[in-house]
């Protein structure tokens, strides 16, 4: 009995399948923000990792260019 009666409050199957139509629009436009940002931060990492790598091998040569001198 109280089982059913908690799971009640969570747990809700409307008749009207109409209302399923507002989440689904909410899931989606969701779902692709989350795309779009994962995107963005794919983008932004590789951008950065870049810069890293020109960084680091621009220290590296000049560590070179400091021993052979």
């Amino acid at each position: 009995m109280f089982q059913s009666l908690v799971m009640s409050l969570f747990l809700y199957f409307p008749e009207d399948k109409s209302e399923y139509i507002p989440a689904a629009i909410t899931f989606f436009i969701f779902f692709i923000g989350a795309l779009v940002t994962m995107r963005l931060i794919i983008v932004h990492s590789k951008r950065e990792a870049k810069k890293a790598k020109e960084l680091e091998d621009r220290i590296r040569n000049h560590e070179l260019n400091q021993r052979n001198s």
